[in-house]
């Protein structure tokens, strides 16, 4: 007999893709859960497993890796897709793979599976990474498959007596890891209707007295809050409850998918968000010019290859290299002030500052050289000087 590992959410759909696939396809399957930082009942989640017929249910802790080997380098390449979405679901996706695979050469598996429909961004995620690191496994889908409607699985898992915690009313899709939560459908599929205030957990304003975070950093990852050192499983943890006691880290926008669809979503990412934000700032006094612009203008590039699936491929890679280098000399503090519905930098330091108060400052300990100035602008500009006295309105005042 066949054996398949199915990554695992303990949800609804890959409940019912466990008995689905047995009945269907006629396989043994193994369940696959990580957990990255989402929270729950694990127990539950692998005797739910078992109950929907899996031979075998693994809980996979993979907290530490995640944020070390995933979140890290996204947060030092200040990763935003379309300039505004930390990539929460996305990120967490390599790293589930990286463990399916690995389950499935340790249960003699020939094929991984997953709970993905045929119009989401995961399930690109998911087959391609998958074929990146394991070619020979096939992947399957048996949602994409089954055509089956919500109300259909539900009646399904009923008829098999499948334990599921999903109702007809539940009209959400949430997806939650460490760096953040996405919500999408129901009501908020329409985007020019306003988020109930019920889906947010994470933004919800109990802070009304303003106060300063200090986010410390080495070599572009943080290490520090307020100067307590943190491993960065805690630290983003504790990032996300303090900023988001205040209200901030929301994200309402209309995405494009890699499927092709414009999709409205939400997001809530109060760490994500102010540690980019922290980061990019120490950037702008620890980058010499012309790296910290040629990194900027990669940073959009690096972050659609997480998006669109392409974590293990070579130029992320290569990406990976870049950006490594530019943060060496990435060590510092930033200070955000908190206020109720906003979070925003108000200072920066950095013993490898390239600030340099002498040069910067217009007091008296100003040094830097102003005679030079005037040579300097006159070179500056003299291409265009030639230009405008030859073919430009110079050349009109002058006349023929």
């Amino acid at each position: 007999m066949r054996r398949v590992v199915l990554a695992y959410s303990g949800g609804l759909d890959t409940s019912v893709a466990v008995r689905w696939m047995i009945e269907e396809l006629g396989v043994e399957v193994v369940c696959l859960a990580a957990d990255v930082g989402q929270g729950g009942d694990w127990d539950a989640v692998r005797e739910r497993a078992l109950a929907a017929g899996a031979v075998e249910a693994v809980v996979a802790d993979v907290r530490e890796e995640f944020a070390a080997d995933y979140v890290a380098p996204a947060l030092k390449a200040n990763a935003l897709y379309e300039g505004r979405y930390p990539l929460v679901s996305a990120l967490s996706r390599p790293v589930i793979v990286k463990h399916l695979v690995a389950a499935a050469r340790y249960h003699g598996a020939d094929a991984v599976a997953h709970g993905c429909t045929g119009k989401g961004n995961d399930q690109v995620r998911f087959e391609v990474s998958t074929r990146a690191l394991a070619p020979d496994l096939e992947v399957l889908a048996p949602v994409r498959s089954w055509g089956m409607t919500r109300e259909d699985s539900i009646l399904y898992a009923y008829r098999h007596e499948i334990p599921i915690v999903a109702t007809k009313e539940k009209v959400y899709s949430i997806d939650d890891n460490l760096w953040g939560r996405a919500i999408e459908c129901g009501e908020m599929e329409d985007p020019w209707r306003v988020p109930p205030p019920g889906v947010w957990s994470m933004t919800v304003a109990t802070e009304t007295e303003p106060r300063d975070l200090v986010i410390g950093f080495d070599e572009g990852v943080p290490v520090s809050v307020d100067g307590e050192p943190l491993g960065l499983v805690e630290l983003i943890d504790r990032v996300n409850r303090v900023v988001g006691s205040y209200g901030w880290g929301r994200i309402d926008m209309v995405e494009n998918r890699r499927v092709g669809i414009k999709s409205r979503e939400t997001y809530e990412c109060p760490a994500a968000l102010a540690l980019i934000m922290a980061h990019a700032d120490l950037e702008s006094i620890t980058l010499e010019r012309d790296l910290e612009r040629e990194k900027a203008r990669l940073e959009s590039r690096y972050a659609e290859l997480i998006y669109d699936g392409l974590w293990f491929s070579p130029l992320k890679e290569a990406f990976d290299a870049f950006i490594d280098e530019s943060q060496r000399k990435v060590s510092g503090e930033v200070r955000l002030r908190l206020e109720p519905g906003n979070c925003y930098v108000n200072g920066r330091r950095s013993p490898h500052s390239l600030y340099d108060y002498g040069l910067a400052t217009y007091d008296a300990d100003d040094s830097f050289r102003h005679e030079d100035s005037a040579g300097f602008v006159r070179l500056w500009g003299l291409g265009l000087e030639t230009w405008s006295a030859r073919q430009g309105p110079g050349s009109e005042a002058t006349g023929p």
